[in-house]
């Protein structure tokens, strides 16, 4: 799975960013400090303090599956501006799927994005995300898109399939690390649970437009609305705490601050 050898251990990585950390934003599972929030028909999103991953609160996302609605299916909080093209950056959540989240038959929830609103152009595609991350079944993806914006048929994208597989009821971490360049000297590296799961260099991670994108967390059952409703779990929740953005691991690792 991973492109190139790993030369540096994770407890090495995290003792050595520990030094020199600069979160450039970090949120303890509350409603408090986002710019917005998307909840969309049924959907919520909650600070609660019965489930949490650290401290004493986490936000709880719900969707529910509405076959009179036509819309999608967000539940997220959103951060402004956390990163744009040329930025180098951590970025990291816990999260928890709820106990008796139901895998099979598999579909696509995003638990995490990066967006921009290209509105201003005029294209089909109004808000488009660059990176997800997000299950398909009980499998972990990521992808990055590149090429331009407008038209939508030169955006480009690279999926990492199948990174880690992921289990209900208890809490998991995710860390990224990206070099956002439209170019082909960019680099992605994800962990997932304290493993490097995935790590490429030398690729295109962005497109061209060189505008800020937002650092969105939360449930978004994107495939109840692309592909249409299946199984029998019509209630879906994720839990989310220790959500942060910086210059080093130690930054954006839940356990690390």
């Amino acid at each position: 799975m991973l492109s190139r050898a790993l030369t540096l251990p994770l407890c090495a990585l995290a003792a050595a960013a520990t030094a020199q950390a600069s979160q450039i934003f970090s949120n303890t599972g509350t409603t408090d400090g986002w710019d917005s929030f998307t909840h969309e028909n049924k959907g919520t999103v909650q600070q609660v303090d019965n489930v949490f991953y650290k401290g004493d609160t986490a936000l709880k996302m719900t969707q529910v599956w509405d076959p009179n609605w036509d819309g999608r299916f967000h539940s997220e909080a959103v951060k402004y501006d956390v990163y744009k093209k040329g930025d180098e950056g951590f970025y990291g959540f816990a999260f928890r799927l709820q106990e008796n989240w139901q895998f099979s038959p598999a579909q696509g929830y995003n638990l995490a994005q990066f967006i921009a609103d290209f509105t201003d152009l005029g294209c089909d595609e109004t808000y488009m995300p660059s990176t997800m991350i997000w299950i398909d079944g009980d499998q972990l993806y990521s992808r990055v898109k590149y090429g331009e914006v407008c038209p939508t048929s030169e955006q480009k994208t690279t999926t990492f399939k199948n990174l880690a597989t992921v289990t209900a009821g208890v809490w998991h971490r995710v860390e990224l690390q990206v070099s956002w360049k439209s170019d082909d000297t960019g680099y992605f590296k994800l962990w997932y649970d304290g493993e490097k799961v995935f790590e490429r260099f030398d690729f295109a991670t962005n497109v061209g437009d060189g505008r800020p994108f937002q650092f969105r967390v939360g449930l978004y059952a994107n495939a109840w609305h692309d592909s249409g409703y299946q199984g029998t779990q019509a209630t879906r929740q994720v839990w989310y705490d220790q959500i942060s953005a910086g210059s080093t691991f130690a930054d954006a690792n839940p356990d690390g601050w």
